[in-house]
């Protein structure tokens, strides 16, 4: 186990959640330009940024991956081998894809390919069919570990390889949100909205509560759960060494519409939690430490194994937003910040804080950064708590930059 190589592959839905997943330890990113991906409602970057992406990737040894994994139209094709030339121009490592037009295109120019949850992948013939396109799979996310580990063994077996000669890697989604329907393929958004899911623009009417009424009969539906159609988040720290068991090599974090401090902290998580599985530290006590560092930033709730354990547990979120135990609280931005010194100057624009608190940095360069609060200073004296209006200084052990956002980290309220 010690000497098995593992890809943690992180979300990057813009430049400060880019900064943030390298950060934390992603091995590699990825990310969508323009409107051709899943998450085409979401930040995402434009087709002159893929220069500095891969540019920001290869300074840290972080593998680049382009997403173009919507239901393609004829009218999509012209737009779609742009964006891959200009994805094979700047070295963009690979391209996570589901349409054949895509995958074929993607062949045709020498970019490598990697087959989308899109694909819906459960089984080694569909396996065999797309290692001629593709050189790593990730498989659905519905199947069980032990589905999984037999696609792994079978692959071995019969030496699948993609086209760029080695034998197929399994990827597999380790954590974040879930789709009611199969691999994501839902068109409730477009029935109900006319936005289309498996075009990157759900509205997400799955996540809503909804009264059930016969109309006939008048009579309301009494159903246990009101969010009946919005499952939790998946969570597989607790098990993630299960998954590499069974031979999955690739772990997906989903997540390119939720924020940096999100991204840094999910992704620092399970990098600690591969490191342990590796060294052979991956505890109990570790585990439960790790879900309640996961439990800080957004989610709709942990579903613990997901699908993977192949056992009935309850999934349905029972909420509408996040269940976060933690919140994040804008205070102000950085107006300088001295290196040799190690210290934030801070304009504080709303809310306050004091020492003992724990502060988010984010920005575009600085991605996400925690610091707790040691010491404030006003005026180079000591003080206890800064209110709107103040300008303080603190230590920040990492560069920050002018113009970043500052927040303070909160408890939620129940």
């Amino acid at each position: 186990m010690g000497n098995q190589k593992f890809e943690l592959m992180c979300p990057a839905g813009d430049m400060r959640s880019l900064r943030a997943a390298i950060d934390a330890g992603a091995d590699s990113v990825y990310f969508g330009v323009g409107a051709l991906n899943m998450r085409a409602r979401a930040a995402n970057f434009e087709l002159e940024d893929l220069e500095e992406i891969v540019k920001i990737c290869n300074s840290s040894g972080v593998k680049s991956y382009l997403t173009l994994n919507t239901v393609m139209y004829d009218e999509d094709l012209d737009t779609m081998e742009e964006v891959c030339d200009r994805a094979k121009k700047a070295g963009i490592d690979a391209v996570i894809a589901s349409d054949i037009a895509v995958m074929k295109y993607c062949n045709e120019i020498d970019l490598e390919v990697h087959m989308s949850t899109q694909a819906n992948i459960s089984n080694i013939e569909a396996v065999k069919f797309y290692s001629q396109f593709a050189d790593t799979v990730v498989l659905a996310r519905e199947l069980s570990v032990d589905q999984i580990e037999e696609i792994s063994r079978k692959i071995r077996e019969q030496e699948i390889k993609g086209p760029g000669g080695e034998l197929l890697e399994i990827e597999v989604f380790a954590h974040g949100a879930l789709c009611v329907a199969v691999s994501g393929k839902c068109h409730m958004s477009l029935v109900q909205y006319n936005h289309s899911a498996n075009r990157g623009d759900c509205l997400q009417a799955c996540r809503r509560k909804y009264l059930v009424r016969d109309m006939q009969t008048g009579d309301e539906l009494k159903l246990g759960n009101n969010y009946v159609m919005s499952p939790k988040d998946l969570c597989t720290i607790g098990m993630l060494d299960k998954l590499v068991d069974a031979g999955a090599r690739v772990f997906k974090i989903e997540g390119r519409a939720r924020g940096p401090e999100y991204v840094h902290t999910v992704v620092k998580t399970y990098r600690n939690a591969l490191k342990s599985i590796k060294n052979g530290s991956y505890t109990k006590d570790k585990k439960e430490e790790w879900r309640k560092e996961l439990k800080k930033v957004f989610n709709r709730g942990l579903w613990e194994g997901g699908y993977y354990m192949g056992e009935k547990t309850e999934m349905w979120s029972g909420t509408y937003g996040t269940r976060a135990t933690t919140k994040k609280v804008q205070i102000g931005k950085v107006i300088n910040y001295y290196r040799k010194q190690e210290v934030a100057v801070i304009k504080l624009n709303a809310n306050s804080f004091q020492k003992g608190d724990e502060l988010l940095f984010t920005g575009n360069k600085t991605g996400a950064l925690y610091e707790e609060v040691d010491e404030i200073r006003v005026d180079d004296e000591k003080v206890e708590k800064v209110e709107k209006g103040d300008i303080a200084t603190v230590k920040v052990q990492e560069r920050v930059r002018e113009n970043d956002d500052v927040y303070v980290i909160r408890e939620r309220e129940e």
